[in-house]
């Protein structure tokens, strides 16, 4: 193949710049130079504020046709639900959450699990983590919440101390912070990790009745596995990126990975029986009670070609649903609905929908048009160019027909600014410590400690007292603990941190300067 520019010119000369003479000045007419370095000048769209880091691949779902025995078609009309077998192709992310683009794959936090299926009626994308809770439940408290994640805006270092100040006064983060600084904080890697929608979605029949949703996507022969935090700074030592590369192998190997979607299911009320509200994202809907019930398989069997085009413009949205999916009133899904579309629109662009990796398989039909970077225009077969508009009866595009009744919930409430009446923010943090092995314990308390002690202390006092809260035990070893490791509240960062800057500056060979 010849090597060409942008305006399919071939190339002759690759490795020098005209110049007068072969050691003078170039010149402005360097047409070829001009545009390789402008471009590689923007090489780059902007950083995911979070997210950044993250993998992907191909696959298919492939749908089981029923739900808990009975027909899917009882609680949904989507189309992708309904055949026994029937195959859509899905392209998945994996990420994590809080660290920048080039962060050790290694490091505690949550994890992204982001699919989007190509369905035969547009794009379906389920938006979700690993960890199957979140930190809060209002949007509105999710700006704060990333930034106090985030590097010390004066240090640019991670501070925990930030994090838990925040924590502290946010006591719905309980149960996240238990799973978080457990083993389960670290998967070994993206292949053998959970993946789970997080929010509460609904499904809709054919007579528009809905019901309540919760998505969990469980590994199958390839199982579950957690790291502690000594293991992962082991495997950091020498690979920061060895999530992706297990990922990447594995596929090429021919050693697909696979995940069963399973739901859970409720009537779409309130449910006063339960001691919390189902649309609490901070919460699990405990499985004995509401089983999960398998609807169909997924498998990634193709790595993509090239990791910009295909895995760093991906663009997800909790919004972007079929007929027969439908949003519920999680408050945290209703916010991410605006923000997921939003940040596409900034980072990729106006048209980032006609980017291969985004744009659906199934026909698009549009009035909306121009736009930075559009490539092409969404007319139909048949359409009039002319007409960008509807309705119209020059030839433009029609509405579709329904293909069921109308989901349409009932309000009667006041507008107001309110927390949910059943915040019950550490009855199911105690249950999860409790469910601990007594090894994920002990983790857990090492690692919130180690975390911990370099905060102040009504930060540490503030912690204690959720962790009390939920358990007795649990508080009691935290505070322990703390009580006996060092105050350590005169540096920046952790103690792994510090010791790490004192190694750098104990170790090394000095030199004379050349």
């Amino acid at each position: 193949m010849t090597l060409t520019n942008r305006q399919g010119h071939p190339i002759t000369d690759n490795q020098n710049i005209r110049t007068v003479g072969n050691r003078g000045p170039s010149t402005l007419e360097n047409y070829h130079f001009i545009e390789k370095i402008s471009h590689f000048d923007r090489e780059r769209v902007p950083e995911r504020v979070v997210h950044a880091r993250g993998a992907g691949a191909y696959g298919v779902f492939e749908a089981y046709g029923d739900v808990g025995g009975e027909p899917i078609s009882t609680y949904t009309r989507a189309k992708l639900f309904q055949e026994k077998g029937k195959q859509t192709p899905v392209f998945v992310r994996f990420s994590t959450v809080v660290h920048g683009a080039h962060s050790a794959e290694t490091l505690r936090d949550p994890r992204g699990f982001a699919v989007k299926f190509y369905t035969e009626e547009g794009n379906w994308d389920l938006v979700g983590n690993n960890l199957k809770i979140f930190f809060i439940r209002d949007p509105l408290k999710f700006p704060d919440m990333v930034h106090s994640f985030k590097p010390d805006p004066v240090t640019n270092l991670n501070d925990p101390e930030r994090m838990f100040d925040f924590l502290s006064r946010t006591p719905e983060s309980t149960h996240m912070i238990t799973f978080l600084f457990s083993p389960w904080g670290i998967p070994a890697n993206y292949r053998q990790m959970q993946g789970s929608g997080v929010n509460t979605y609904k499904w809709v029949n054919s007579e528009g009745k809905g019901v309540l949703i919760k998505y969990h996507w469980e590994p199958l022969a390839q199982g579950i596995k957690n790291l502690t935090q000594d293991e992962a700074e082991a495997i950091q030592a020498k690979n920061t990126s060895h999530a992706t590369q297990d990922l990447y192998e594995a596929i090429q190997r021919g050693e697909y990975p696979e995940w069963e979607l399973n739901v859970q299911i409720l009537s779409d009320d309130d449910h006063p029986e339960l001691d919390f509200d189902p649309l609490d994202p901070t919460k699990l809907w405990d499985h004995e009670k509401f089983p999960f019930l398998p609807v169909g398989k997924m498998t990634l069997n193709r790595n993509p070609e090239n990791y910009f085009a295909e895995v760093e413009q991906a663009a997800f949205g909790t919004g972007v649903l079929v007929d027969g999916l439908d949003f519920s009133d999680d408050k945290l899904l209703q916010g991410r609905t605006f923000s997921y579309s939003d940040t596409q629109r900034h980072r990729v662009g106006t048209n980032y929908l006609q980017l291969p990796v985004n744009a659906p398989k199934s026909p698009v039909a549009t009035n909306q048009r121009d736009g930075q970077m559009q490539f092409k225009v969404d007319l139909a077969p048949g359409q009039n160019p002319h007409v960008n508009y509807e309705p119209s009866n020059l030839g433009g595009l029609l509405e579709a027909n329904p293909t069921g009744a109308e989901h349409e919930p009932s309000y009667d409430a006041k507008l107001v600014r309110a927390k949910l009446d059943r915040t019950n923010d550490f009855q199911q943090a105690g249950d999860t410590y409790r469910k601990f092995e007594d090894w994920e314990k002990e983790e857990l308390i090492n690692n919130l400690i180690d975390a911990l002690k370099v905060s102040s202390p009504v930060i540490r006092e503030g912690m204690i007292h959720h962790f009390t809260e939920a358990d007795a035990d649990y508080g009691r070893r935290v505070a322990e603990g703390l009580a006996n490791a060092l105050s350590n509240i005169d540096h920046l960062g952790n103690e792994s941190m510090r010791e790490g800057q004192n190694l750098a500056e104990q170790t090394g060979r000095s030199t004379d300067g050349y």
